[in-house]
C-alpha cells in the first residue's frame, strides 16, 4: 500500500546512500523529490535511474535549501516527509505508519519520529542519543523549517502533534576522516547561530516550543541558549560529555561509543567555542550589522 505522502530529500555527492534510501522510501511512497546541489559524483545518475523528481538548486544553508523546496514544489500529496539521504524507515515504522496515518485525526498535523544513530556500524544506544525524537512528518502546508545555518529543525502551526513508537535511522556509511571534516563545518556555521543571536540579527521570529516540534527538541535549545551557552570556555564540553558518558550511561555503547560521544560530546562542543573565539576576532572592529554578515558569509565554514 502506498501511502499519500511527498518525500524530500535534499542531496549533495550522495552515491554512496541514496539508492538505499529511495529503495526504502519506494516501499511506501512514490512521490519521491530530490533536491540536489549541483552533485559532481553519481548523485544525479543514479536518481534518473530511480525515476524520481529531481530538482537543483545552489546550496546556501540546510534551512534554506529546503525552504526552496516547499515553495517550489507542488506538492499534492496529504502528508510531507523530510529524509536525510543517509536515512532511511525501518520496517516497523513503515507499518505503523501505513496502519496509523490514514484514519488520524483531523487535528494532528505533525508527528514525531524516533531517530536511530548508527556509528561505525554500532547502534548508539546511550549517552542520550536514543531517542532523538524530531518532527520529520507533518501535514501539507502546516510545516516550515527554522531560518537558521545549523541546526535547524521542522516546526508545525495550526494543530498538535503525536510520537510514534518505531524507528527511522541515520546511518552514514563514510569514514571517520568525513565525519570530522563534517563536524568541523558544522562547528562554524553552528558559532555564526550562535553570533547572529548574541547580536540580535536573527532572521527568525518563532522560536521552537513544544506546541510546534518535538519536547526533546525544544528542551535541548533551550538548555543550550539559556545556560550551557553562557558557560566558561571549555567547562561547558568537559561537564556535557561526563554527563553523558558518565550520567547516560555513555560507556555502555562501548569502544565505538567512546569514540562517538568523546568526538561529539566534547571535541565537537570544544570546537564551537573556539571558532566563537576566532569568529569574535575577525568581526570584532564592525558595528555595522549588514558588514557582520557579510564578513561570516566570508568564513570558510559558510562556503558551500
Amino acid at each position: 500500500m502506498m501511502l499519500d505522502i511527498a518525500v524530500v530529500i535534499l542531496t549533495y555527492n550522495e552515491e554512496r546512500h541514496i539508492e538505499r534510501c529511495i529503495q526504502s522510501i519506494k516501499k511506501y511512497s512514490d512521490n519521491i523529490y530530490i533536491i540536489d546541489s549541483y552533485s559532481t559524483d553519481n548523485t544525479i545518475q543514479i536518481c534518473k535511474s530511480l525515476n524520481v523528481n529531481i530538482l537543483q538548486n545552489k546550496f546556501i544553508n540546510q534551512s534554506k535549501q529546503f525552504t526552496w523546496a516547499l515553495d517550489n514544489i507542488n506538492f499534492k500529496t496529504e502528508w510531507t516527509l523530510r529524509l536525510d539521504a543517509d536515512e532511511y524507515l525501518e520496517d516497523n515504522l513503515i507499518i505503523e505508519i501505513k496502519n496509523k496515518l490514514p484514519n488520524i485525526n483531523k487535528d494532528i498535523v505533525g508527528i514525531n519520529l524516533k531517530r536511530k544513530h548508527i556509528f561505525m556500524d554500532k547502534w548508539i544506544k546511550f549517552g542520550g542519543r536514543y531517542p532523538l525524537i524530531l518532527l520529520r512528518l507533518w501535514r501539507t502546508g502546516h510545516g516550515y523549517i527554522e531560518d537558521r545555518w545549523m541546526d535547524e529543525h521542522i516546526m508545525v502551526e495550526g494543530g498538535k502533534t503525536i510520537t510514534l513508537k518505531n524507528n527511522f535511522c541515520d546511518h552514514n556509511l563514510n569514514n571517520l576522516s568525513f565525519f570530522i571534516n563534517k563536524h568541523d563545518w558544522y562547528a562554524g556555521r553552528e558559532v555564526v547561530d550562535i553570533l547572529l543571536d548574541n547580536l540580535k540579527i536573527k532572521n527568525d521570529k518563532k522560536k521552537l516550543s513544544t506546541k510546534n516540534t518535538s519536547f526533546n527538541v525544544s528542551l535541548k535549545r533551550f538548555f543550550k541558549e539559556s545556560f550551557y551557552n553562557k558557560l566558561p570556555i571549555g567547562l561547558g564540553p568537559l561537564l556535557y560529555f561526563l554527563y553523558r558518558y558518565i550520567f547516560l550511561l555513555g560507556f555502555l555503547d562501548g569502544r565505538v561509543g567512546l569514540i562517538y560521544h568523546f568526538l561529539q560530546g566534547f571535541w565537537y562542543r570544544f570546537l564551537v567555542e573556539s571558532k566563537l573565539v576566532e569568529y569574535k576576532k575577525a568581526i570584532k572592529d564592525l558595528d555595522n550589522n549588514d558588514e557582520i554578515i557579510k564578513k561570516l558569509s566570508e568564513l570558510p565554514s559558510l562556503k558551500s
